[in-house]
């Protein structure tokens, strides 16, 4: 088992909030001119061919036990369902919208923690969720006066990466990063591989298969690139701290993406959504004050 390294742990949870936004922003470039299925079978088949050469070169194993293969495809699954319905969600909103709905993520998993995992979690905790909730709502809300219910979609993909992240922490503390991620590629370019060909000849949009012309190969590996840069990060930042210590970090995604959807885009959050940020915020980190509480003083909620 890895021994604790906070400050490095945390160190690559900043990391991976300034990349993802980058990654993030390619997406929303591209928009939907690659078919949704393609443009996540390219995403992950480069995350495979990155990494595979480095984990044999570096004398890695890619051997594992049947749960943890197990729990790796899950989170692959998990991982798959969140992209595809955050690339969506990117190519009709403004990107720091859709972050900043997709930092509903704390609640859901406390929420998780409290209906599925049957952990104790206090008043105020429920509370801080409303509030962030609220605070969720009022960013949607612009967004759902011009694009309806797919201004919702943000909250799928919260959803996805909750239970994602709630795997990750099964794999990561034992298992080398880079390995899990080149399995995960691996896993993920061979189910989206197999539905590729069985929709092929079919009349189903996103199961098309186009050839991408010059702008589009370089935003493809663009975002391949950084996702898969990205979600490394992310993966060792929980090989070496504790999900406690990282959740205040994980904020930073937001003005991060809003400096990013500024600089690309020229976007910036309404007075409304803006509002509805800092509430989410605001809320977000008091549930992490208050999960600290409650590991010290177990009688607290």
């Amino acid at each position: 088992m890895t021994a604790d390294r906070p400050l490095l742990g945390i160190s690559l949870m900043i990391a991976f909030c300034a990349v993802v936004p980058i990654g993030d922003a390619m997406a929303k470039l591209l928009g939907p001119s690659v078919p949704l299925v393609q443009l996540l079978f390219i995403r992950f088949a480069v995350q495979a061919i990155l990494l595979l050469p480095i984990v044999w070169a570096t004398g890695r194993s890619l051997s594992m036990t049947s749960r943890v293969v197990g729990l790796t495809a899950l989170r692959t699954v998990f991982h798959i369902v969140g992209s595809a319905t955050l690339f969506v969600a990117l190519w009709l909103m403004p990107l720091a919208d859709v972050i900043a709905i997709t930092f509903v993520l704390p609640f859901i998993m406390l929420l998780l923690g409290r209906f599925i995992l049957d952990e104790e979690v206090g008043p105020r905790r429920l509370i801080a969720c409303t509030v962030g909730f609220i605070g969720t709502m009022l960013v949607i809300q612009p967004s759902f006066v011009e694009v309806g219910w797919a201004a919702l979609l943000p909250l799928g993909a919260a959803l996805a990466f909750a239970f994602y992240q709630l795997v990750s922490r099964q794999t990561a503390k034992d298992n080398d990063p880079l390995s899990l991620q080149a399995v995960s590629g691996m896993i993920a370019t061979l189910g989206l591989g197999l539905l590729l060909a069985a929709g092929s000849g079919s009349d189903v949009g996103i199961l098309q298969l186009e050839m991408p012309d010059t702008r589009e190969i370089w935003l493809l590996a663009a975002i391949s690139g950084f996702g898969t840069f990205a979600h490394l990060l992310l993966t060792w930042s929980f090989r070496y701290a504790p999900s406690a210590t990282l959740a205040p970090m994980q904020y930073l995604e937001i003005p991060c993406a809003t400096l990013v959807g500024w600089l690309v885009f020229r976007d910036l959050p309404n007075g409304l959504a803006a509002l509805g940020i800092a509430i989410t915020i605001g809320a977000g980190l008091y549930v992490v004050y208050r999960e600290r509480r409650a590991e010290a003083i177990p009688a607290e909620g």
